[in-house]
């Protein structure tokens, strides 16, 4: 999991393609624990937190830039 520090450092389309897999990560593991080949749903939650972190950095830049 990345500090949002890091993502900070990204430019805007890394973070957008970073969200992209993310959220393909996150399909998979649901997809997996809804037939019974994966068990750590803690996962799913860590998934969905890391693609606020994307969404909140992405939404400040553009929020900054509106200024």
């Amino acid at each position: 999991m990345e500090k949002p520090e890091k993502l900070r450092e990204l430019t805007d389309e890394e973070l957008k393609q970073k969200e992209r897999e993310l959220k393909r990560q996150l399909f998979n593991v649901r997809f997996g624990v809804a037939t019974g080949q994966q068990d750590n749903t803690a996962l799913i939650g860590q998934l969905k937190r890391q693609i606020a972190r994307v969404k909140t950095i992405l939404r400040e830049r553009q929020l900054r830039r509106a200024q």
